[in-house]
């Protein structure tokens, strides 16, 4: 019999064969640049690589008269010596707004600081390599980004969140029907979510031998590829049992017989499939937020660090590889501990 193929090697398969089909896009020597990186980056974050610079080399094809009369396969790697940092600037600008295969396009700065970041790996490379003699992307500013308040939910939402998946009342009539079959799903799903913080990703991937009740444990592979153990309390623990009894009587889809969480069609669920399931239970207990499975996982973080105080913790627990990533998420919660030190200080009775 077949091994099953893990969630994580099919996602990694069907990357690699999305960034062959954007080569056909790219320069010859961009080959050279992904198998450069493969060790050192997820197949997800080669496959943004890619888009970002698809869309660059179309511009430059486009707009710069040195590449006019170019192919994309005449492009060699001595041609980025021809782009200069206004070329870049310039780039940047287009972004803003453009047409391409009938479809408009925008892009507002953290985007665009997300193609310069991606040009700038792009050169430096062939930089490394001795291939060019400077990264003139280096000289470009970073567009500036207006940092947003994080949206999460408050205790009492995520109570009535967790009410509504269990009662299923303020759904519509057709959802109602299929609520009933997928709502200890749905409850594990979403207790798992805001129990334990984890991508959406890293919960879509989970298989049923991931779960370990004696220490209350779940097996995960981190982005980068890490394999770490998050604990879970009572709540998770109370929800994934009380699935478990209706998923070890499914029959699974020939390839997904370990997947933990099933669609209806005794498939693993897909991460579109995890945001839809959140948006549809959110939007009836808040109208004013957009909550993804990503707020979800702020949630957790907020309760954790209001909770402990210990940003080291949640940079950990979250798989921060840099704390001063969960700082600048938590900035506002530390704003306010400061605002409450204030006013502990008397300085007269």
């Amino acid at each position: 019999m077949k091994k099953e193929q893990s969630y994580h090697d099919r996602v990694d398969i069907n990357n690699a064969l999305k960034l062959r089909e954007l080569m056909d896009d790219l320069p010859s020597f961009a080959f050279e640049y992904f198998r450069g990186i493969e060790s050192t980056t997820s197949s997800k974050t080669r496959i943004a690589y890619g888009y970002d610079l698809r869309v660059f080399f179309d511009y430059i094809l486009t707009y710069h008269d040195a590449f006019k009369d170019k192919s994309i396969k005449d492009v060699d790697v001595e041609d980025l010596m021809l782009i200069t940092p206004t070329d870049i600037e310039k780039f940047l600008e287009y972004l803003s707004y453009y047409y391409k295969d009938d479809k408009e396009h925008q892009n507002k700065e953290r985007a665009k600081a997300r193609k310069l970041a991606s040009l700038r790996t792009f050169y430096n490379y062939f930089y490394k390599k001795q291939k060019v003699p400077n990264n003139p992307s280096l000289l470009v500013d970073l567009p500036k980004i207006h940092e947003k308040n994080i949206t999460r939910l408050e205790v009492d939402e995520v109570a009535r969140l967790l009410d509504e998946v269990e009662s299923g009342e303020q759904l519509t009539n057709s959802q109602k029907k299929f609520h009933k079959h997928t709502k200890d799903r749905d409850m594990a799903l979403l207790t798992v979510l805001l129990g334990t913080g984890i991508r959406v990703s890293e919960c879509v991937g989970l298989d049923i031998e991931d779960i370990d009740f004696d220490v209350n444990g779940l097996k995960i592979l981190r982005k980068g590829g890490n394999e770490v153990i998050i604990y879970f309390g009572d709540e998770v623990r109370d929800a994934l049992l009380s699935y478990l009894e209706k998923r070890n009587k499914m029959i699974p889809a020939s390839g997904h017989e370990s997947a933990l969480f099933l669609s209806i069609q005794n498939k693993r669920l897909s991460v579109r499939s995890v945001q839809n399931l959140v948006k549809k239970y959110s939007q009836a207990i808040t109208k004013l937020k957009n909550i993804s499975p990503h707020k979800l996982r702020s949630t957790y973080g907020t309760t954790l660090y209001r909770e402990t105080g210990d940003i080291y913790l949640v940079a950990d627990v979250l798989g921060h590889k840099d704390v001063n990533t969960t700082k600048k998420h938590y900035a506002q919660i530390e704003d306010e501990r400061r605002r409450q030190a204030a006013k502990v200080v008397k300085l007269r009775d």
